[in-house]
């Protein structure tokens, strides 16, 4: 779908790239207010998850999966948040966002009230992309 952010993420974002997997790519969200935000999105452009065949769903719940748990070991967040809405880009995609007990708006939903956006070096981007590729692979 040209006109789908998603869809342009994975070449538009080189710079955050953590990984491709076999069902969805996975970027470093560019706002690191939250330790570890990160995105994943379907490689196919699909709107809901009863569009996939079972086995492509299974995959990707496993990627989902798979990905959270190194954001868990990398970060050592008190939970992690997991959400896929899709009302403003419809494409699947999940926001995994690693909380803290400690962070400004806990216990509250991420989006719950605005924060200044917390941009990292180009270096210290790097290392956060490491880290997490580094248990992934």
């Amino acid at each position: 779908m040209t006109d789908c952010p998603m869809c342009h993420r994975w070449e538009d974002d080189t710079d955050l790239r953590i990984i491709e997997l076999t069902h969805s790519c996975v970027v470093l969200n560019r706002d690191q207010f939250f330790p570890g935000y990160t995105l994943l999105f379907t490689k196919q452009h699909v709107t809901e998850l009863f569009h996939l065949v079972p086995e492509v769903r299974s995959g990707l719940m496993e990627e989902v999966s798979l990905v959270a748990q190194a954001l868990q070991t990398v970060f050592a967040p008190t939970k992690i948040n997991y959400e896929l809405l899709g009302n403003m880009v419809p494409h699947i995609h999940w926001h995994i966002v690693p909380r803290f007990s400690s962070d400004a708006l806990w216990p509250r939903p991420i989006w719950s009230e605005p924060h200044e956006e917390c941009f990292l070096t180009p270096d210290e981007y790097r290392r956060r992309i490491a880290d997490i590729r580094g248990t992934l692979t």
